[in-house]
């Protein structure tokens, strides 16, 4: 029997990460090791830079890891033109799921219509080829009204996930936003949480609240710990220097 702790099982929280490697800085080597890690560590998915999307399916193909990656990073402020050229590129490449950041200018203005049409021209060349989207809302910068009415948009839109941050504004995700975006987004649609999720007990509090999935780039500092705590063996993957997410 899989051992647990209170009930959750390895794979319950390892199948929750999705293994961030997107800082700018990574060379070719960093990325493919990422890669690597993820598998060892049996994760969700790999977030990578969208250039890097076709040598990473390749990398994955035959794990149960999926491949990730950004449409209009980290900023959001992309024509809508443009983030649905990105989706389709990373659709063709092998994607199996896009992380979107909503035009962030447009939601502090109110412009709710551009809003919806961006999200939804993004969500459409997704689910056309059978893929999802983690719409992200950057919350750093919002009041609870606009968290609120982008949940109510990624619901009307049938959007797969509503999503915290980029990781790369001043803060992350918070106990409170994945509380209220949980609170305000029905059981379809699922929340991710990302941005300073570091260690094991930030990863079960964001479970416990709701969230299905957390973005990271300390994918192994977390699970190790877990697999600590559960009396697992080590995965003996060398250890890596995580920045950032």
């Amino acid at each position: 029997m899989e051992p647990t702790t209170d009930g959750i099982t390895y794979r319950s929280i390892s199948k929750m990460i999705d293994h961030a490697i997107l800082t700018p800085n990574l060379t070719q080597e960093d990325l493919e090791r990422g890669c690597q890690l993820a598998i060892a560590y049996d994760v969700a998915s790999v977030c990578t830079m969208p250039f890097y999307v076709s040598e990473c399916v390749r990398l994955l193909r035959g794990s149960s890891v999926k491949a990730s990656t950004t449409i209009g990073f980290p900023h959001g402020g992309h024509t809508t033109s443009v983030k649905c050229a990105e989706a389709d590129q990373a659709v063709r490449d092998g994607c199996e799921e896009l992380d979107m950041v909503v035009n962030i200018s447009q939601v502090l203005s109110a412009q709710w219509d551009y809003v919806k049409k961006d999200i939804d021209a993004v969500v459409q060349v997704a689910h056309g080829s059978a893929r999802k989207v983690k719409v992200i809302f950057e919350n750093c910068y919002l009041q609870d009204e606009h968290k609120i009415r982008l949940c109510e948009i990624a619901t009307e839109l049938c959007a797969d996930w509503v999503k915290t941050s980029t990781g790369f504004g001043p803060t992350g995700a918070t106990f409170d936003d994945v509380r209220l975006m949980r609170q305000h987004v029905p059981e379809t649609v699922q929340v991710k949480a990302a941005g300073g999720v570091r260690d094991i007990d930030t990863a079960l509090s964001m479970r416990e609240l709701g969230a299905s999935r957390c973005g990271t780039s300390r994918t192994q500092e977390v699970l190790d710990e877990w697999r600590s705590r559960l009396s697992l063996p080590a995965v003996g993957f060398a250890r890596t220097n995580s920045v950032g997410y």
